[in-house]
């Protein structure tokens, strides 16, 4: 999978978030988008998942070596989010059956194995609005993690986890991110120390 960005752009009224943006981003690799808070490093990680369209430049994807439109990059990425929202009604058993439904399962994982991955067994049938908000962002994790997709986008990752979560975090990067085409947006080390590459929207002011 490639994603290939000539000089992207975006702007909010006057106001340019960051322009001039030049790279590639190819399977196998991990990169890090850092830079402080407010400083558009969520806006660029929307840009390259196609929910938001560059205001000048050109983005383009290939998998396998054949283009994608960027109306369907949604098939091939899985993200996970502080600002993503879980379906609060559901339970947790619930809410992994309908994940995988859009996302296809890892090789040798299903629902049992998310569970186990989640260590929330206990919990399968309790109600996401009465998850902690830590147990919260160990889902959003475990469903990106364990879905079968070239793509893994995380944009701080490790909100509101604990020392052990974090502890828990890297483990998956170890088990899951192998051979995938991993972003991550933060500002704090331990969440890319991993990353082998490193692009900073301050310098696309």
């Amino acid at each position: 999978m490639t994603i290939t960005l000539q000089n992207i752009g975006r702007r909010f009224n006057r106001d340019w978030i960051f322009r001039g943006v030049d790279h590639k981003f190819t399977s196998g690799e991990s990169y890090a988008i850092l830079g402080p808070n407010g400083s558009g490093k969520s806006t660029l990680l929307q840009v390259l998942n196609g929910s938001l369209s560059p205001s000048i430049g050109t983005i383009s994807y290939a998998y396998e070596g054949k283009p994608v439109e960027v109306d369907q990059i949604f098939e091939h990425l899985s993200l996970a989010a502080p600002y993503l929202e879980l379906i609060e009604e559901f339970t947790l058993a619930e809410m992994i059956d309908l994940h995988f439904k859009f996302k296809p399962y890892r090789a040798g994982m299903d629902s049992k194995a998310v569970m186990d991955v989640l260590g929330l067994e206990a919990s399968k049938n309790k109600m996401i609005k009465y998850f902690s908000s830590g147990m919260k962002q160990r889902l959003k994790l475990a469903l990106a993690f364990c879905a079968d997709t070239p793509i893994l986008m995380l944009d701080e990752p490790t909100s509101n986890l604990d020392k052990q979560g974090v502890e828990w975090y890297l483990g998956l990067v170890e088990k899951f991110a192998l051979n995938r085409l991993t972003i991550v947006c933060s500002n704090q080390e331990h969440e890319y120390g991993f990353c082998r590459e490193q692009l900073n929207i301050s310098d696309y002011k």
